[in-house]
């Protein structure tokens, strides 16, 4: 089976909850549609529990983006010869900015690590697409963070910036597509939003799979691309 989750967002008891839930296996596939880091207590061990599955394929979004970025600024040793000019005055205001937004605890976890430990996830982190495009039965899915900003026909997947997939709020009246065998599965923007619930929400061709696992009332959600069933953890 096929399966797809986004906006873990630190809740890793709740992550493993939906993965004993689905009976994953290695004959499965699953994919997580971003936000992995910040918020919840233990964004990184939701990343290197991901780093020892092969089956399991993360995508870009711009929680984890910020954490890499930042991250990798201050993972390297400070010297005399860059104390000067190596952090900049708006590094340090991202810095802090990210740990007002619930950076704070993947920054805590991330300082746990041995050395190694480290540098495993930051270069796991850079190796994470900004999308993917899946194939299962008669239907054509393109999985990506948040949507498809400045949408265009004419635009390929590979055309469209990282800002534009992992930034930007999509409006769910607005259909990238009238082919009813394709949709498009995004997070980021939490469907209490949208219709009030913590539940998916499907729009015509545009399916929300936010359910807002690390806020007060929220939940993990889970899609099966084969079958469309969904499944919850509260």
């Amino acid at each position: 089976m096929h399966y797809v989750i986004s906006d873990i967002h630190g809740e890793y008891e709740k992550y493993l909850k939906m993965l004993d839930r689905i009976n994953f296996s290695e004959n499965d596939i699953l994919f997580i549609l971003g936000d992995v880091c910040d918020r919840g207590k233990k964004p990184v061990s939701v990343l290197r529990h991901m780093m020892m599955h092969s089956n399991i394929y993360p995508i870009m979004g711009n929680h984890d983006a910020l954490a890499l970025y930042l991250l990798d600024k201050f993972s390297v040793e400070i010297t005399e010869e860059n104390c000067e000019n190596y952090l900049s005055p708006e590094d340090l205001e991202d810095f802090n900015l990210w740990i007002e937004d619930g950076g704070i605890t993947t920054a805590e976890e991330f300082l746990k690590l041995t050395p190694d430990e480290r540098r495993a996830v930051l270069e796991y982190m850079h190796e994470f697409p900004y999308y993917e495009t899946i194939d299962v039965n008669d239907k054509t899915f393109v999985l990506v963070h948040a949507g498809l900003g400045n949408f265009s026909p004419e635009k390929s997947m590979k055309d469209y910036t990282p800002e534009e997939l992992i930034l930007y709020r999509s409006n769910p009246e607005f259909q990238y597509t009238d082919d009813k065998s394709v949709f498009v599965i995004m997070g980021h923007t939490p469907t209490p939003f949208f219709i009030g619930i913590p539940e998916i929400y499907q729009c015509g061709q545009n399916i929300y799979i936010d359910c807002g696992a690390c806020a007060n009332g929220g939940r993990l959600a889970c899609l099966c691309l084969d079958t469309l069933e969904d499944f919850y953890i509260e």
